[in-house]
């Protein structure tokens, strides 16, 4: 399958607005492979109000939601639509474990990689009436309880799935890990006391955090997030400390990108390429990179595709670690 990357496909006036070789016809659909109100609904959204405000195309943006079997729908409609230039899926680190876990027929070499818009931190979360003060209180509690301690995340055998497995290993414990549609219905249990702790990203708890149902007790990052604008309780997401700072040595960040399906041509590519990076450089995004505690990383074209690789083989080696892979 030949696959296109980014070629310098605009014809650029001195002194003018770039003129493509290519635009939308009709509209534009982003697919997100997860349910209403997890991270990737929110950032899909968001990168559909930012496109409409500053006029990033002549055509409409519909996000759909495609949540079915772990997001696998979302990915394989994309994959069985070669050729088409008006959908788009955004994706995260799943567009490598969904294929790992169930040997779905699909590699995102079959997609057109467009754009990494960020990466995103994990946050160990609890109900904010929990006796839990740090990582460490959490974990001695997990040792001691039987029926094991329920851990809530989104979706089996992804990034929530691998990050509790992770603390298992860690902690030398069991944990039940207890899986959602989206981290917006495991927010809702953790507020509702259903299940001990969530593995969250920070935009699919802050509004319980704010609300004073749930609190963070760590981040899941090498180092603490940079934002200091207070979010809740006084505090902003850099005053959360690492995970490993609390004794629970373990680290995680996740890719979120654009795509599009396989065998587009360069101009299309290139539109689309242009349309992400100026999303990027807009106010709107910088100021939602801040909302959600975003660590901002826009790469495109071959930075994009080398990072992929190198993030392919580390979620081949954990998923394998995890005994995750399907067989």
């Amino acid at each position: 399958m030949t696959k296109h990357w980014l070629a310098a496909s605009a014809i650029f006036l001195v002194g003018a607005t770039p003129v493509f070789a290519w635009e939308p016809t009709k509209a534009i659909e982003i697919v997100v492979p997860f349910s209403a109100g997890g991270a990737s609904d929110q950032m899909a959204r968001t990168i559909q109000g930012v496109i409409q405000k500053h006029n990033l195309t002549s055509q409409p943006i519909i996000v759909v939601n495609k949540p079915a079997a772990g997001g696998a729908e979302g990915m394989l409609e994309i994959q069985k639509s070669p050729g088409d230039p008006h959908k788009l899926i955004t994706t995260s680190s799943g567009i490598f474990m969904t294929p790992m876990a169930t040997k779905l027929p699909l590699n995102w070499t079959d997609y057109t990689p467009v754009a990494m818009m960020a990466q995103d931190s994990f946050v160990l979360w609890v109900n904010a009436k929990a006796p839990y003060q740090n990582a460490g209180d959490l974990m001695a509690a997990a040792k001691k309880a039987s029926p094991p301690m329920k851990v809530g995340g989104t979706s089996s055998k992804r990034e929530d799935n691998l990050i509790v497995f992770a603390m298992e290993k860690a902690g030398g414990t069991k944990l039940a890990y207890i899986p959602h549609n989206s981290g917006g219905q495991a927010s809702t249990q953790l507020s509702g006391g259903h299940v001990e702790a969530t593995t969250n990203n920070p935009a699919e708890d802050v509004a319980n955090w704010r609300g004073g149902a749930t609190k963070p007790l760590c981040v899941f990052a090498e180092k603490p997030m940079t934002y200091t604008e207070k979010v809740a309780d006084g505090k902003s997401w850099a005053d959360i400390p690492t995970c490993t700072s609390q004794g629970l040595d373990v680290t995680y960040t996740m890719l979120r990108g654009m795509f599009m399906p396989g065998k587009v041509t360069k101009e299309q590519q290139a539109f689309y390429v242009n349309m992400f990076k100026k999303v990027s450089e807009t106010p709107e995004w910088k100021d939602y990179l801040a909302r959600s505690a975003l660590m901002p990383d826009y790469r495109d074209g071959e930075a994009f595709v080398t990072f992929l690789k190198e993030d392919e083989a580390k979620h081949a080696r954990l998923m394998s670690e995890a005994g995750f892979m399907a067989k």
